[in-house]
């Protein structure tokens, strides 16, 4: 009969998904808000690139188990199904809620087989259509980390429904359900802790549903035996054997589960759970008054909250307190619901039975009994109790609905309280469309709660919004005066509207509400760890004076020894050794960092930099190489290496940097450096058109871009395209109009392809305005002299340039021309020095050979702490080659040089003939 009963026909299951389906189909354009950003957004674990271990070393947070600060919520096969949606859509929200409705339709499906197993075929469908639609699950459902909840809870009923087929024919036992009951138990506890309560359910069903023994009985049974009147029936004994394997397994369970948390439980603040911190009474008398909190939130779900910390529920500290009559009520009511199933035999008790102990054990483990939670009211851990909640009701409806006075008015009941719920619930959802909406639509409920005012303005900080994040921050204060994470936020975004002093004032009353150190007790035992990052924060602040560097360094000492196992601390004040040029210091720091942590990517990274400072490229690629093997797409990492390759002039890495620089520039497309970095390998490598491209591009994303655009105009006159160099130029020196290598590229251009002397004279008088000492500018002048004839200016021109540099031999050379053509034509002689005679040729030879000007983006360290003080950021720097007079050339280069200094030479004569009328 009982398997007849639970099947689910195909109408009903129709039912439930057009039921969810008009419930929750605007869940599907919510975002990831809340616990979802630590959940989804930032955990680590989700990306292919981490290895499948990682989930099953970290908690639901991506935080390593063996961390002080993991919150010791151990459920790999939920973050797996993250890992999955990933897969498929990285993080486009849809896909994740859509699979939250999907896993939702299940379990509302496997309810309605459980349900008939207590309850006739109506009074079950009706129960699973409240459960359906309770706005009570919009938290579950809607919000992506509640997944947690319905997987466990699919596994949690399969778990049970098999237990219920273990009873065989004539009371044997079947061990197949039961070894079926234990592993899906095990899945159940893996997708979140509660699932291991079934067990629980399990031993009562088969005490009081499947065996039919009642309290009284058992009790005269027990009586019967202990004064020795009788034996324990063989029917007992199997059902004995059959809890013992359940308890054995469930202990097992335990024992695993404890071992993975390392028998450390989660430390948790009085900010997270005040009375789990409070004396008594204060903590038992709270804590019993928030069973009929929970209680009234399944019965009146029109006030909802996703944050009920900190002052939420204010504590019951007397036994005076008018709340304590709902907690007397609630246990009233509780223990006659319990006594008369317990007591009476029948299908009604049964039922009864059944919903409390659905109701009962899977809340335990959120109760605060045996052990403190983060939080005061979860509305998501009420996802499973609210299945017994369900069948009470179901259950009172159809008594009621069977009396023929009661019966219309119990269905008219019935379909308001569905209606309203099912409205509630879609209304409901739209709160989680955003952060802001959400912290928005709490505060409606509660205002007494400092942390909603923290997350309301956290959400338009998000949006760049300070002005108004501040009034929500500094509110947050005044709700909770001690609250130090509210003074971090109010100095933090003081510093982002630049009022540095504010900031800092913040900063130190945060710091002066943190707990004094107490010899041998562990700092985090009684503070949020991420406070400690007041310190970091104030360091941060202050360090931008020069004058105050010691004293942010002493800040990041003080939190080290409050914490040798801060790892940020290091990280931090490897930045700020660096800054104060100790670089052996430095390293020293970020290398006690990696004791703390090998795996992560940023701090390879940053001792990369601390070699690179030393001057030691060959470590710092080998860093370089171990962040790209934890991490393959950290951009500074692609970038900077690739940087570090291009700067070693070694031909074999070029192929390497290559591959790193289109890796950074998928990774980065908006961004100008990289294609510009392109260009410079592809110069290097003679591939012309090639750099020409990603030059362009660079400038496309960048029109100012001042090393793009030199080295485009250079690589044009490089290449015969001295024309289309001009333009070029000429948007370079709009933007930088004291660009000395510009400016002598264009004269040269100009003297030399256009004729136009006066136009090269301008840019080289230009030069000399900026710099009367710059030798190429001053000797290229000497040139547009002889151009113009005017030969004594040319040789008091070129003795000024020889006093400059007077190791150049082409200077000199030059010289000896011009003098030699004033002695052989006289006064009245005038000749032109050619544009493309030795002057010009050499000029421009020993200004442009080689000239590339490159733009890198120099490293800098980088933090990874998540309190929004710190950020990768890169400097961009020039390098040029350009005054490299040591530069190394290629045979072939020099015989190229000298094959045009001896046709400059050549066309220079043939000249000097003609205009002495040979």
């Amino acid at each position: 009969l009982l398997e007849k009963m639970a099947d689910v026909s195909l109408k009903e299951a129709a039912l439930i998904v057009g039921v969810v389906a008009a419930c929750y189909w605007n869940s599907l354009f919510c975002g990831f808000v809340f616990d979802d950003v630590s959940a989804i957004l930032d955990n680590k674990d989700l990306h292919p690139t981490t290895p499948l271990k990682n989930l099953f070393q970290n908690d639901f947070w991506g935080t390593p188990m063996s961390e002080e600060r993991s919150h010791k919520s151990y459920r790999p096969l939920t973050v797996l199904t993250f890992r999955l949606n990933y897969l498929f859509s990285e993080l486009n929200a849809v896909s994740y809620h859509f699979l939250n409705l999907v896993f939702h339709v299940v379990v509302c499906i496997v309810f309605l087989k459980v349900c008939k197993l207590f309850l006739d075929n109506r009074s079950s469908i009706v129960a699973c259509l409240l459960f359906a639609v309770h706005p009570i699950h919009t938290e579950a459902v809607t919000g992506v980390v509640g997944r947690a909840e319905l997987l466990s809870s699919i596994f949690f009923l399969a778990a049970f429904l098999s237990y219920t087929k273990s009873k065989g024919p004539d009371n044997t036992i079947v061990w197949t359900p039961i070894a079926v009951t234990v592993f899906l138990v095990a899945v159940a506890t893996l997708c979140k802790e509660q699932g291991i309560t079934v067990v629980g359910i399990c031993c009562v069903y088969e005490v009081f549903i499947a065996q039919g023994y009642t309290l009284p009985t058992l009790l005269d049974t027990a009586v019967q035996i202990l004064r020795g009147k009788g034996s324990i029936p063989f029917s007992m004994l199997q059902t004995l054997l059959k809890l013992i394997v359940l308890m054995f397994s469930t202990l097992l369970l335990v024992v695993v589960r404890v071992q993975v948390i390392q028998s450390q439980l989660p430390v948790f603040t009085r900010f997270d759970n005040p009375a789990a911190v409070s004396p008594s009474p204060a903590r038992q008398l709270t804590f019993n008054y928030l069973l009929p909190v929970n209680a009234w939130l399944l019965l009146n779900p029109s006030e909802l909250c996703c944050d009920w910390t900190m002052g939420t529920i204010p504590l019951v500290e007397s036994l005076l307190d008018v709340r304590n009559v709902a907690t007397l009520t609630f246990f009233c009511f509780l223990g006659s619901l319990m006594v008369f199933s317990l007591r009476y035999p029948g299908d009604s008790s049964k039922t009864v039975l059944m919903a409390l102990c659905l109701i009962v054990l899977p809340f335990i483990p959120a109760s605060n009994l045996f052990f403190p939670v983060g939080f005061v009211v979860a509305e998501r851990v009420l996802y499973v109790p609210s299945m017994g909640f369900c069948i009470l009701v179901a259950h009172g409806w159809k008594k009621l609905s069977n009396k023929s006075v009661l019966r219309k008015i119990s269905w008219v009941c019935l379909a308001a309280v569905l209606f309203t719920h099912a409205l509630k619930t879609l209304h409901r959802n739209w709160d989680w469309e955003s952060e802001y909406t959400l912290f928005m639509s709490a505060l409606k409920v509660n205002k007494n709660n400092a942390k909603l005012w923290n997350n309301v303005g956290h959400a338009l900080e998000n949006e760049k919004n300070f002005e108004r994040a501040l009034q929500f921050f500094i509110q947050a204060t005044q709700v909770q005066p001690d609250d130090i994470g509210a003074h971090m936020n109010v100095g933090r975004t003081y510093k982002n509207l630049n009022k540095t002093k504010e900031a800092e004032e913040s900063y130190m009353i945060a710091k002066s509400l943190m707990p004094q150190i107490i010899p041998g007790k562990k700092y985090a035992a009684r503070v949020a760890p991420n406070h400690l990052n007041v310190y970091i924060n104030l360091a941060n602040l202050i360090r931008a004076n020069e004058s105050r560097l010691e004293e942010a360094d002493q800040l990041y000492r003080q939190a080290i020894s409050m914490r040798p196992d801060f790892k940020q601390a290091y990280i931090s004040r490897g930045e700020l050794l660096l800054k104060m040029n100790k670089p052996l210091k430095a390293k020293e720091a970020y290398l006690r960092a990696l004791e703390l942590d090998r795996t992560n990517a940023d701090l390879w990274y940053n001792l990369a930099i601390v070699y690179i400072e030393l001057k030691d490229p060959t470590e710092a690629l080998k860093n370089f190489n171990r962040a790209l093997e934890l991490n393959p797409t950290h951009k500074l990492a692609l970038f900077n290496s690739a940087l570090l390759m291009q700067e070693s002039g070694d031909a074999r890495l070029r192929p390497e940097a290559k591959q790193r620089l289109l890796h950074y520039v998928k990774e980065e497309p908006q961004d100008s450096n990289g294609y510009f970095n392109l260009g410079m390998l592809a110069m290097d490598d003679k591939k012309d058109t090639e750099a020409e491209a990603w030059m362009k591009k660079a400038i496309r994303l960048q029109p100012n871009f001042r090393s793009a655009l030199f080295n485009l105009a250079l690589l044009y006159s490089q290449t015969g395209k001295e024309l289309m160099a001009l333009p070029v130029l000429e948007d370079l020196l709009r933007y930088y109009p004291d660009h000395t290598k510009g400016l002598i590229l264009k004269g040269d251009i100009l003297m030399n392809q256009k004729k136009d002397i006066v136009g090269a004279k301008m840019c080289f008088e230009k030069i000399l305005e900026l710099d009367p000492n710059n030798v190429q500018g001053k000797h290229n002048l000497c040139v547009v002299y002889f151009e113009e004839k005017d030969l004594i200016k040319a040789e008091k021109c070129l003795v000024e340039t020889l006093a400059l540099a007077p190791h150049e031999e082409y200077i000199q050379r030059h010289l000896n021309i011009v003098r030699s053509k004033i002695a052989s034509l006289g006064a009245m002689e005038q000749s032109s020095l050619p544009s493309d005679g030795t002057a010009a040729t050499e000029a421009k030879k020993n200004s442009f050979q080689n000239s590339k000007e490159a733009k890198s983006e120099k490293t800098t360290t980088q933090s990874t702490v998540d309190n929004k003080e710190h950020s990768k950021n890169k400097k961009p720097t020039e390098k040029s080659s350009v005054d490299k007079e040591t530069q190394k050339k290629s045979t072939k280069e020099i015989k190229d040089i000298e094959k045009k200094r001896v046709a400059a030479l050549k066309r220079l004569e043939e000249i000097e003939r003609i205009l002495n009328g040979e």
